[in-house]
Parts: structure tokens; sequence; C-alpha cells
């Protein structure tokens, strides 16, 4: 089977979860750029690219499954590892943000868990 024997129900499907997946990625990459301060920053990009992705790699995966006619379970695997790490990431960056921020001393910082919970 090529692409162009591809059912018509599966194009339809396919091409909707990739317009859609790459639509809330750019959606997610525009929120990088509107955002004024580092901390909004980078919560639209993490939240966009992830919903994003798993839209675009499901549309891969029933693509392949339909072409070679068996269930291709890469993309799964793929979409896990992103998953497990955008996160990750976020966290390690956001970190690293506050802790650069409080060092140089600006007076925008979030409070410590001490801080809060004596307040």
């Amino acid at each position: 089977m090529t692409g162009a024997d591809l059912p018509l129900w599966a194009a339809i499907l396919i091409v909707t979860l990739a317009i859609l997946g790459a639509g809330l990625s750019l959606l997610g990459a525009v929120g990088l750029t509107t955002f004024k301060t580092f901390y909004e920053r980078v919560h639209a990009p993490t939240l966009g690219a992830t919903l994003g992705m798993v839209l675009v790699l499901i549309a891969s995966t029933v693509f392949f499954t339909i072409i070679d006619g068996r269930f291709m379970p890469r993309e799964i695997l793929i979409g896990l590892f992103l998953t497990v790490t955008t996160p990750v990431t976020l966290t390690l960056l956001a970190r690293a943000a506050i802790f650069r921020d409080r060092t140089e001393g600006k007076k925008k910082v979030p409070a410590t868990k001490e801080k809060s919970a004596q307040s």
C-alpha cells in the first residue's frame, strides 16, 4: 500500500491531527514571544509543544500503521520520552532562573517554602 492508497477516512483523520498538533505547537511558540517574564515564557511552549507533539505523533502512528499494515510503536516511545523529559527540563530551567534571580537580588522572585510558611 502506498500513500496514494490511503483510505479517505484515514487521510482526513491524519491531516486533522497533524494540523491541530502543528497549530498547538505554533500557539506555544507565539506564547514564548509574547509573554514578558521568563517564568511566563517557559510555561506556554511547554504545554503547547507537549500536546502538539502528542497529536502529531498520533497522526504519524495512524499513518504508518495503515501503510505498513501492522502496529508501529516507535512513535509511542518517542512521545513517552518527550513527555517525560519536557517537564524535567522546565523544572531545571525554572530552578536555575530562580537561583539566578535570588543571587542577583531581584525583587520579583517567588518565595521559598520557609518564607511562605512563616507568612
